[in-house]
């Protein structure tokens, strides 16, 4: 005996991937995460698409420029000349912050109607978008704050909105009607309160509230995109770690509870994160209505999946803000806040919606 251990320690075994007819599932050890085909190629579709009005917005403007130019841009060519500055610091921070909050949005629509179990139910129609807006409002009337002081005010005041139709709802337990009635009501207050809060203030900054209470990307700068975009990150994390149990409340609380999920600590925590996405949102942008409506069940109905799922919903909704935003831009004969176009495409969208439960229910 040498008192050498002559052992051979095996390799780490690489993941597995199995295909299946419908579905991927990728292991490692004793863990495992599923996804749909169909659900996986509709999301890298939708950031193909994504990307391309991307660029398309870089070449767009008053001093239109040639893919080659935004391409040298990027990549920092120094033969790009003022194409640089024009790419990278008037237009990228614009059409990149569109991407990331209409991700946001996208994704906080999607864990609302999931909650809800109701394609109604978003944070611009039960009141949360309109509680960050109340808390952002007094943020620039009161003491003309900062971005971060903004968004500061915005999600405090989306939390307390969140906790206020939360308490409101409760009748052992919160049902997803009950909790759409009750924001809608809330919402009406607050925008009442907004309109008092626009009245009283002085002339200048209620004109510059109004403008910024349309939802607009003007101005945006890399700081409002990286720090926002930051903490949109840390927000889907924490919805992606509390995404089994999201899913497992589709189900109805009492099949939640059989599968061992703690349903309201769950319910409460994604609720949290969703209205904070919103609030990040509004406090760089102002309220952009109706992504949050329409992107969750656009994405469903195109990846089919049996519901509403965050990631599709996310993909959509960056898509769906990245194109309102160049609609808003260039192809109108003047130029708009994108929180318009996207009232007016959500509301004929939310007409339609509305058509057709109501003739699902009568059937």
């Amino acid at each position: 005996m040498t008192g050498l251990d002559t052992r051979v320690t095996p390799a780490p075994r690489p993941p597995r991937v199995d295909f299946g007819h419908r579905t991927v599932v990728v292991h490692r050890g004793p863990l495992a995460v599923r996804w749909r085909t169909r659900t996986a190629i509709v999301c890298a579709i939708l950031a193909v698409l994504t990307i391309a009005v991307t660029v398309w917005a870089l070449i767009l403007g008053d001093y239109p420029l040639t893919l080659s130019q935004v391409w040298q841009a990027l990549t920092g060519d120094p033969e790009a000349g003022f194409a640089r500055t024009v790419v990278v610091e008037w237009r990228a921070p614009r059409a990149v912050a569109a991407v990331v909050f209409g991700a946001a949005l996208g994704a906080s629509g999607a864990v609302f109607q999931s909650l809800t179990r109701n394609p109604l139910a978003s944070p611009d129609i039960i009141g949360f978008s309109t509680g960050s807006y109340t808390g952002a409002l007094i943020v620039i009337i009161l003491i003309n704050g900062t971005y971060l002081q903004l968004a500061g005010g915005a999600i405090l005041g989306g939390i307390a909105t969140a906790a206020l139709v939360y308490v409101l709802a409760w009748r052992r337990g919160v049902q997803g009607f009950r909790l759409i009635i009750v924001g809608i009501a809330v919402s009406a207050v607050l925008g009442s309160l907004n309109t008092w809060l626009m009245l009283t203030a002085d002339l200048e900054v209620a004109m510059s509230a109004a403008v910024w209470g349309a939802g607009s990307l003007n101005g945006t700068n890399w700081d409002q995109v990286f720090y926002g975009g930051a903490i949109i990150v840390v927000l889907l994390a924490g919805i992606a770690a509390l995404a089994p149990g999201l899913q497992q409340l589709q189900l109805g609380d009492d099949a939640a509870r059989a599968t061992g999920t703690r349903v309201e600590p769950v319910r409460l925590g994604v609720m949290v994160l969703g209205v904070a996405l919103v609030a990040v949102v509004t406090a760089a942008a102002g309220p952009i209505s109706f992504i949050a409506l329409a992107a969750p069940q656009i994405a469903r109905r195109i990846a089919r999946t049996p519901g509403v799922t965050v990631a599709p919903a996310a993909f959509m909704g960056a898509l769906l803000l990245a194109a309102a935003d160049v609609i808003a831009q260039h192809l109108l004969p003047v130029s708009l806040p994108v929180g318009v176009v996207t009232v007016v495409i959500g509301g004929a969208y939310l007409v339609w919606l509305i058509i057709r439960e109501v003739r699902r229910r009568a059937v």
